[in-house]
Formats: structure tokens, C-alpha cells, sequence
């Protein structure tokens, strides 16, 4: 029969073992977001809880229509917060941020839709005012009810290893279409993303998988240098 003192003594080796588990899982597999804003509605609501496989960005380019998860590219955000560690819950909220279940503020990132990857050109818009990709029109069932797909106008031809990125709520999204004096001209490098946004996990009444743009996978990539 194990002595009583025995499993107080391998409660530390539990602890790090549960915690170097999580911290390979959050670096190489899955990692938990929160979204803070309405830009991606109502594919996305603010509060919902994301689960964004990085397992696949390791070994495959994200994907048109896919959902990217990526680090702030340029400054989009601005001037990241400040976090205090020094009281319980700072320590309690930078222990979450060690193990992957809250996002590090430190590293601000952003959720957007892919709607052009490197060789696209994509152009805003055509006669009854949608996208064109590659010089095909896409239906987008996922914008915000009400939205045009762009109130701006526009035509990048997106070089190898970016992408073009817009938010579904494209009324309230400052994404690839605002940034067109940035040293990327508003394209994200793929270096940048971090991996895809597969599932809403919380709150219970949300959970559901991120659909993807059919219309835009349809779409033939264009090869160009």
C-alpha cells in the first residue's frame, strides 16, 4: 500500500509535467483565442472563445477562405497594454497566458477572413459589386447582413508568401483595405499567422465550427513570380 506522503511528493512532478504538456500543445497544436471586437460578425460574436489549430500552419499555407488567426503585421492595433503581474489575479492571469488558455497582450493579434493568398489579384468590385478574384466573382455568404463586400475600392495583385485579409463585418474591420501605405502595402506575411481559426468552443450556445468561402476556395491560383 503507497504511503500517504507519496503522492504529495510526485505533485510537483505532476504539475510541470501538466504544464510542459500545455505549453508544447500551445506552441505546436492548439491555442485558445478571445475576440474582443465585432469585426468578423456573425461569423464570430465579441466574447466568443476560439480554438485555432496551429498544427496545420506548420506544414500547409493557409488557404483562401480560410479564417487566419495573426500577429498584428505593422502596428494595426497600436500600442499593446500593459499587463500587471503583480497582483493575484496578474499572476493568476499571466499563469492562463503561459499555458495557451488566454492570449499573451504582449503579442497583439488579429482575426481575419484570407480572401487572397500570394498570385491573387483581387479587385473591388464588379458590376453588381462584389470581389473579383483572379477575375471571378465570389459570392460571400458570411458578410455582416447588410454590408457591401467593400465600400472601398481597390486592385492588389498579392506577391508570393502573403496574403490579403478582410474582416466579415467589413463595415467595422480595418484590415488589408486600410493599410495601403504600409511597407506591405496592407498584406500580411505568412510569417505572421499564426494558424487557422477552426471552432467556436464557448460560450456552450455558440459552439459550432468557422465555415470557410467556397466560393473563394473554387476560385484557380494564379502562378506568377
Amino acid at each position: 500500500m503507497p504511503k500517504k506522503g507519496s503522492f504529495l511528493r510526485e505533485l510537483p512532478v505532476i504539475v510541470v509535467s501538466a504544464l510542459i504538456v500545455s505549453i508544447v500543445i500551445k506552441t505546436f497544436f492548439l491555442h485558445f483565442f478571445f475576440i474582443p471586437s465585432g469585426s468578423m460578425e456573425n461569423t464570430l460574436q465579441v466574447g466568443d472563445r476560439i480554438a485555432v489549430n496551429k498544427f496545420g500552419a506548420l506544414f500547409s499555407e493557409i488557404k483562401r477562405g480560410e479564417v487566419a488567426v495573426f500577429a498584428d503585421p505593422e502596428n494595426w492595433l497600436g500600442s499593446s497594454p500593459e499587463s500587471d503581474g503583480s497582483t493575484i489575479s496578474g499572476k493568476i492571469k499571466s499563469g492562463l497566458i503561459l499555458v495557451g488558455v488566454l492570449p499573451d497582450p504582449a503579442k497583439q493579434y488579429l482575426i481575419k477572413r484570407v480572401i487572397g493568398v500570394g498570385g491573387d489579384k483581387v479587385i473591388c468590385c464588379d458590376a453588381t459589386g462584389k470581389l473579383q478574384v483572379n477575375g471571378v466573382s465570389v459570392t460571400e455568404p458570411y458578410i455582416f447582413k447588410g454590408d457591401k463586400p467593400s465600400d472601398m475600392q481597390f486592385n492588389v495583385d498579392i506577391p508570393k508568401g502573403f496574403v490579403w485579409v478582410m474582416g466579415d463585418h467589413r463595415g467595422a474591420s480595418a484590415d488589408s483595405r486600410f493599410h495601403p501605405d504600409s511597407a506591405n502595402n496592407g498584406m500580411v506575411p505568412l510569417s505572421k499567422v499564426v494558424g487557422r481559426a477552426t471552432f467556436i468552443v464557448w460560450p456552450i450556445s455558440n459552439i459550432a465550427l468557422i465555415p470557410k468561402g467556397e466560393d473563394l476556395k473554387k476560385v484557380s491560383v494564379k502562378d506568377k513570380p
